[in-house]
């Protein structure tokens, strides 16, 4: 029974993670529950289960025999439109429907392993999902000529080894096998053609590729941790397919090559490079009851400047300019020991958004957001316990002006955007 849900774990992730992102850009931080309900702060240096070899391998050092750790996250993404000017390729003022709920929701698991292989070496390996988003807009909204569906998500294999140097100082490192899959989808305009209908434009690929972790935790007391992690960057080459269909009548074959297509339907091409992280975490336990954690990241999304689909029968490139830059996210948080089986959890973070104002697309409609988290555990007994936390994330409302390339063929954009994010976790850990 054990070894065929292990199989089953890849094909579970891959497909509950189609969902949305809760961090800034499209990344997922719900890598576990454990830290919800701090909002993740001290991620570098929480070692209470084998999932804190996520955000640093070297967690694995301080755990004790060997330990399983598995969890799920249901992410809930609520994300209008409020047109406010927008035009249609007229330059009329647009009527079109309100973008209303663009967001979606899902459940993104997770699952770890922890194995000692000696006094002070541990095993370690994670099958996760470090990014994710999708926003689906009705094919008949304001801003259909600009984006529909986008749908990326990635899931993770990671192994891991850590080192315990000494009481004070523990090392770890790892290697990230991971597939990206991404789907986007927009309504192309068929009015300007004789006798056409609107079409759809559709592409999908996938990738595999390889990264690396690394982290160090220096304890400079027995009260007080801290922590360094970097996960590199990933750049994955995405291969797979394109079709447009629905153009009708006699303009269909000049709509087509109007918009840059030699065929309907071909093979197709887009370079990505996921970002690389930085953590820097620390926590102090300030008595038997109180526990106080912080984190400070930073996220290189300047390393995906443009989204660019190429294809193989001479199309012209499809191209949406991002121009994103990089981020920093801040929490901090608070554990309560209640009783011996109890303990409470508080979290509030910052994190700012990779999208510069000018630049914002329906695709990710992203903005600055604040977390506000609250979670509990509850020990089963010696060998294991439950985590549950909920996260409450606020976007700031978030103005579009977008105006494509050919204005007379998409029309204009214009409106405001409002999201929030809301998160609910549970994890199960135990020693065997």
């Amino acid at each position: 029974m054990l070894k065929t849900s292990m199989k089953l774990l890849p094909l579970l992730v891959l497909g509950a993670v189609s969902g949305t992102a809760s961090a800034a850009g499209f990344q997922l931080l719900e890598q576990n529950a454990t830290g919800l309900g701090n909002a993740y702060a001290g991620s570098a240096v929480t070692s209470e289960n084998a999932s804190g070899q996520y955000f640093n391998a070297a967690n694995l050092a301080d755990l004790e025999g060997r330990q399983f750790s598995a969890g799920v996250n249901y992410i809930e993404l609520e994300s209008t439109f409020n047109n406010s000017a927008s035009t249609n390729p007229a330059g009329h003022p647009n009527l079109g429907k309100n973008g209303v709920n663009g967001g979606d929701a899902a459940f993104v698991p997770n699952f770890y392993l922890a194995l000692p292989l000696s006094k002070d070496l541990t095993f370690g390996f994670g099958l996760n999902a470090p990014f994710g988003m999708r926003t689906a807009w009705s094919k008949d909204w304001v801003g259909q000529y600009y984006a529909t569906i986008t749908d990326v998500k990635a899931m993770n294999f990671n192994a891991n080894l850590a080192y315990k140097v000494s009481d004070q100082l523990s090392i770890g490192g790892g290697i990230n096998y991971q597939k990206f899959d991404a789907q986007i989808e927009t309504a192309l305009n068929g009015a300007p053609f004789a006798g056409s209908r609107d079409a759809n434009f559709a592409v999908a690929g996938d990738s595999w590729a390889w990264g690396y972790n690394l982290g160090v935790i220096f304890k400079p007391s027995a009260a007080t941790k801290v922590g360094v992690s970097y996960r590199s960057a990933v750049k994955h080459e995405l291969e797979g397919k394109y079709s447009v269909s629905g153009f009708t009548g006699p303009g269909a074959g000049v709509a087509l090559a109007t918009y840059g297509f030699t065929a309907a339907t071909g093979n197709g091409k887009v370079n990505i490079k996921l970002p690389d992280t930085f953590i820097i975490s620390a926590t102090h336990q300030l008595n038997n009851k109180w526990e106080l954690l912080g984190d400070i990241s930073r996220t290189s999304w300047s390393d995906v400047p443009e989204l660019r689909v190429q294809f193989s029968n001479g199309s012209a490139d499809k191209v949406s300019k991002y121009d994103w830059r990089d981020t920093w996210r801040v929490a901090m948080g608070a554990n309560y020991q209640v009783t011996d089986a109890w303990k409470l959890r508080l979290g509030l973070a910052f994190d700012q958004s990779p999208v510069k104002e000018g630049l914002r697309t329906p695709r990710l409609p992203d903005q600055d957001r604040v977390w506000y988290t609250i979670g509990a555990q509850y020990k089963l007994n010696k060998g294991s316990n439950l985590d549950v936390g909920y996260a409450y994330v606020k976007a700031k409302s978030a103005h579009a002006n977008e105006t494509s390339a050919s204005p007379a063929v998409t029309g204009r954009l214009v409106g405001d955007y409002e999201s929030s994010v809301q998160v609910l976790g549970v994890q199960y850990s135990m020693n065997f």
